[in-house]
């Protein structure tokens, strides 16, 4: 069984009075008897069957704009796991929830395991105050949320966001990484760092 399981769900985002289409990628880390789930979007169903009969060690989500976050309490009552998120993101969690927190929160630095990876949790601010990113240094792989896409940051036009900021996040927290290392979005294709890294000068000046 692959380290990393993929799995796409269809739904709405909906911030700022207007609600857009959205595919989402929900990505489940782990091995044969246990693994993290991050972004727990739109079809529980879905995820459940994809994560079969191993236990979930946590329900990540790596910001809580609604279409990462509406299925993380279904997903986690399901499995008996706790709901993880970077406090920060409190106001756009309870625009969703607002009889349901996180478990736990989520800080920089934190190491969170299943089935023997580890996956280190960057703060990468700027799409939303708490947004996160998940490294796996053993899988080469970087798990961005809806920081970093393949092509650029994330969108930073609506409430509660800063393309300064994701910059900030973006250059520091993830460019740093090696050039090899697999990004995989919540949104759309995977890319890597290499690829992204020499358009960072012109995201910056398209920004502005």
């Amino acid at each position: 069984m692959s380290p990393v399981d993929h799995v796409v769900t269809s739904g709405t985002f909906s911030l700022d009075g207007g609600t857009w289409d959205v595919d989402n990628n929900v990505w489940i880390v782990g091995d044969d008897k246990e693994v993290i789930v991050i972004d727990a979007a739109h079809d529980a169903d879905k995820i459940a069957a994809a994560v079969g009969d191993r236990r979930v060690v946590a329900v990540v989500c790596t910001h809580a704009h609604d279409d990462h976050v509406n299925q993380a309490p279904a997903l986690a009552d399901r499995f008996g796991a706790p709901i993880l998120l970077n406090p920060a993101e409190a106001p756009l969690w309870e625009m969703t929830h607002p009889d349901r927190a996180p478990d736990r929160e989520l800080h920089d630095g934190d190491v969170l395991a299943a089935g023997g990876i580890d996956l280190r949790v960057l703060q990468t601010p700027g799409h939303s105050p708490g947004s996160s990113c998940l490294y796996a240094p053993e899988l080469g792989t970087v798990f961005t949320g809806d920081t970093l896409f393949n092509g650029g940051p994330g969108a930073t036009g609506r409430s509660f966001s800063s393309f300064d900021t994701i910059i900030d996040s973006i250059r520091e927290k993830l460019l740093t990484l090696p050039g090899d290392t697999v990004v995989r979005t919540g949104h759309g294709d995977p890319t890597t760092i290499g690829a992204e890294l020499p358009h960072l000068e012109e995201w910056i000046s398209r920004g502005h």
